[in-house]
Parts: structure tokens; C-alpha cells; sequence
């Protein structure tokens, strides 16, 4: 019995991580408002390293459109620009000498309906890997099964299992209805 519930706390932990790693990918996907978390994994080239940029620079947010990022060093600027350019953010940096200012254009609608299908494909991954976990802790508990755990235990197991399953992928569900939400205010 105590391998089972080892098993299943595992599931619960496989899960919980599945649900925060899509809450993370959601907030990389930009709803139109300036977040400095849409510069998250963005990294610049410090003295021959690639450093995430928020080690590098303060970043801000002074009104709902606007990001400022102001870098420690003066000469990290061209840096950052460049990174801003580079990536898939499609933001124009502006550089004034001191600071770097990123202007971010109001969605249009067909933005807007591509976000929400970014935002659902990466719903499904979460809820691909919530399942994933569960067809685990189901593989283990046939091998319990068979080490000889009575039936009754593994069906109890199973019905956990799912009911834990379901528990996630209404979290998920919940998650793309809010981002959803948040894409389609305009």
C-alpha cells in the first residue's frame, strides 16, 4: 500500500509541475500589455556568455504599453537591442543611449486568434503530459498487480489516479479559458 501511494504522490507531483510549466509558457505569450516576464529566456551576450537579461538590465513597465529596460552597463545596450531584435518577440527597440524602450503594438484581431491557438496548443501539451503521468502510475500499478496487491487496492489506485487526472486538466482548462479571456480584451 505505501508503494502506491508513493506512486501516486508521484503523479500528483508530475502533474502539478505539467500545470505550472504551461502557467509559464502562457505568461511568455503576450496579451497586448507590457509584462517584463515577455523578455523571460531572452538572453544577451555578456563578455562571451549568454546571461538572461534580467541579470543584466532592470526592467519596468511604466504604463500598460511600454517595457524600459535599463541595463547596468552602458555598453550592454547594443547587446540588448540586439537580442530584442533577434528574437520572435517582434518588438522594435528603441534605444536612447541610456535605456532600452519597447512599445508594444495593440493586437490586431488576427494576432489575437493566433495567441489563442498558441494558448490551446500549449494547453494540450499540459494536458498531454498530465496524462502521461498517468499512464505511468498505471504501468506501475499492473507490476504491483501482479507483485501481488490485492485487486480491490489497485482498483482503488486507479480510480485515484483518474479522479487526480481529471482534478489537472480542469486546472488546464481553466487556464486557457482565463488566458483566452485576457487575448480577446481588447
Amino acid at each position: 500500500m505505501e508503494e502506491i501511494q508513493l506512486y501516486l504522490d508521484e503523479a500528483k507531483d508530475l502533474m502539478a509541475k505539467a500545470v505550472e510549466h504551461t502557467q509559464y509558457e502562457f505568461s511568455r505569450i503576450r496579451a497586448g500589455k507590457a509584462m517584463p516576464s515577455m523578455l523571460d529566456g531572452l538572453k544577451v551576450d555578456y563578455y562571451g556568455n549568454p546571461t538572461p537579461i534580467n541579470q543584466v538590465a532592470s526592467i519596468n513597465t511604466p504604463d500598460a504599453k511600454t517595457i524600459v529596460i535599463k541595463p547596468w552597463e552602458k555598453k550592454m545596450l547594443g547587446e540588448i537591442e540586439k537580442a530584442i531584435v533577434n528574437s520572435d518577440l517582434g518588438l522594435n527597440p528603441q534605444n536612447d543611449g541610456e535605456l532600452v524602450r519597447l512599445n508594444i503594438p495593440p493586437l490586431t484581431e488576427e494576432r489575437r486568434r493566433d495567441l489563442v491557438k498558441s494558448v490551446k496548443n500549449e494547453g494540450e501539451n499540459g494536458k498531454i503530459s498530465i496524462r502521461n503521468a498517468r499512464k505511468d502510475v498505471l504501468n506501475h500499478l499492473k507490476k504491483l498487480l501482479k507483485e501481488g496487491v490485492s485487486e480491490d487496492e489497485e482498483k482503488r489506485a486507479e480510480e485515484d489516479v483518474q479522479q487526480l487526472t481529471d482534478n489537472y486538466v480542469t486546472k488546464i482548462d481553466e487556464l486557457v479559458k482565463k488566458k483566452e479571456e485576457e487575448i480577446m480584451t481588447v
